[in-house]
C-alpha cells in the first residue's frame, strides 16, 4: 500500500471514479472529472506505475486491434490489496477479507465469550493473524460496531457491548500493526451499498435495517449524510402507533417496539408465556397462528408506515431494506406494500423498495469498504 500513498486530491478523484464506475476510457474519465487529456495523463501515470490502475482490453474489440490502443479503458487492480472487515455483535465476531472492489474472498467467524475490550481486541488480532496467513497483502482493517463511534476510532457508547469510550482502533492497531478504522455498523453498510451495491450511481438513496434495532442511513448527492445519533437509537422515539405495545427497548408504539426482533419476541413471550425465535414467529404467522399473525401484521403495518414516511419526506430514488429481520417481507410483504400505498398521495410515484436478504458478513463487508475509503483512498466521507 505504501507505494500508492500519499495520493494527491486529483489522483484520489481518478482512483475513486474508476473504482466505483470503472473500467472507464480516458475520454469518459476526463469528461466525468472535467479534466483535459494532458491533466488526466499526468494523474493516471503514477497510478499505473504503482500498480493501482491497469489498462484493460476494450470490450468487443478484436485482440489485434486492442493491443497498444491509446484509448484502452483503465480499471482498478482489485486483487492488488486485501482488506479485513469485522462486524461485532453481542456474542459473535464476523470477519471477511475483500478485494479493493469489496468482493468477499474469505470469511472467518468466532464466538465472543465476553465484552472486555482488551479481550475483544485480542480475538480480533487472532482472527487477523489467521486470515493474514492466507491473504498476506492485507492493507487495513475496518470494524463495524452497533453504537456511537467518534472520529472513526473510539466507541463512545455501545449498548450491546456495554462499552463507553473504548479506543478500539488503537487497541487493535497495537495488536496487529495494521491501520484500523472503526465506524457505526449501519453507517458502514450504507457506504458499501452506496459505492458497490443497491445505491450505486443514485443521487438520493436510503438504507433501512431491521434487526436487533432499527437502523437508518440517508444518501444525498451520492454521499452519506452523517448525523450525531448514529447509535442504533433510530426509531426508538419515532411513534408509529401511540396505542401500540410497550417493550423494554422503545417508547410505546415506536418503530423499535413494533419492528425490532427483540421487541417482537418480547410481545409473543408476554402473551403466550413461551419463548420463540424470530423465525418460529414468522412461520407461525405464515401458518395462521392467531397471536403470531397479530404481532407480525402489526409489524408489517409499522414497516409500511415507516417506509411511506421516509419516501414522503426524503424522496429517495430507492429504499433498501436490509438486516436480519427482512424475512418479515416474505410473510407479510403484501401488507407492507398496501400500507405504503395508504400513506402516500394517490398520484405519487411508486416507492423503489428493494429487499436484500443479508447476514452479518454483509455488515463486515461494509466495514471493509470503510477501510478502503479511508485508509487507501483517503476519501473521508463524514
Amino acid at each position: 500500500m505504501s507505494s500508492w500513498l500519499p495520493l494527491s486530491p486529483g489522483e484520489r478523484s481518478v482512483a475513486i471514479e474508476i473504482l466505483v464506475h470503472g473500467p472507464l476510457s480516458r475520454t469518459e474519465l476526463a469528461r466525468r472529472l472535467d479534466l483535459s487529456q494532458g491533466s488526466l495523463t499526468r494523474l493516471t501515470k503514477p497510478l499505473i506505475e504503482s500498480g493501482l490502475l491497469v489498462e484493460v482490453p476494450e470490450a468487443g474489440a478484436p485482440a489485434e486491434v486492442r493491443q497498444g490502443r491509446p484509448s484502452q479503458p483503465l480499471d482498478i487492480v482489485a486483487e492488488s490489496r486485501a482488506f479485513l472487515g469485522f462486524k461485532i455483535t453481542d456474542d459473535m465476531v464476523y470477519g471477511v477479507v475483500t478485494t479493493l472492489r469489496s468482493d468477499v474472498v474469505a470469511r472467518l467467524d468466532r464466538p465472543l465469550t465476553g465484552h472486555d475490550p482488551a479481550a475483544v481486541a485480542d480475538l480480533l488480532a487472532q482472527m487477523t493473524a489467521e486470515l493474514a496467513a492466507r491473504h498476506p497483502a492485507l492493507a487495513g482493517i475496518g470494524i463495524g460496531v452497533g453504537g456511537l463511534v467518534r472520529e472513526r476510532a473510539v466507541v463512545g457508547e455501545s449498548p450491546f457491548l456495554q462499552w463507553r469510550d473504548v479506543p478500539l482502533a488503537e487497541l487493535v492497531r497495537e495488536r496487529t500493526g495494521l491501520p484500523v478504522v472503526v465506524e457505526n455498523d449501519v453507517a458502514a453498510l450504507v457506504e458499501a451499498e452506496t459505492w458497490f451495491g443497491a445505491g450505486r450511481g443514485l443521487d438520493r438513496f436510503v438504507v433501512l435495517t431491521i434487526g436487533a434495532g432499527i437502523g437508518y442511513g440517508l444518501v444525498l448527492g451520492g454521499r452519506r449524510v452523517p448525523y450525531a445519533a448514529e447509535d442504533r437509537g433510530f426509531g426508538r422515539h419515532l411513534i408509529i402507533n401511540p396505542h401500540g405495545p410497550l417493550t423494554p427497548n422503545g417508547e410505546r408504539g415506536s418503530a423499535v417496539s413494533l419492528l425490532a426482533i427483540p421487541s417482537i419476541r418480547y410481545q409473543i413471550r408476554a402473551a403466550t408465556g413461551r419463548d420463540a425465535t424470530y423465525e418460529e414467529i414468522l412461520a407461525g404467522a405464515a401458518a395462521g397462528e392467531p397471536m403470531a399473525s397479530r404481532v407480525i401484521d402489526e409489524a408489517a403495518r409499522a414497516l409500511g408506515t415507516l417506509v411511506a414516511q421516509i419516501a414522503n419526506f426524503a424522496m429517495p430514488q430507492k429504499i433498501l431494506l436490509a438486516g436480519e429481520g427482512v424475512g418479515l417481507m416474505d410473510v407479510a410483504g403484501d401488507t407492507v406494500r398496501e400500507t405504503i400505498a395508504t400513506h402516500r398521495h394517490p398520484l405519487a410515484p411508486p416507492v423503489g423498495l428493494e429487499t436484500k436478504v443479508s447476514d452479518f458478513h454483509d455488515w463486515a463487508r461494509g466495514a471493509a469498504v470503510l477501510a478502503i475509503q479511508v485508509l487507501v483512498l483517503g476519501a473521508d466521507r463524514a
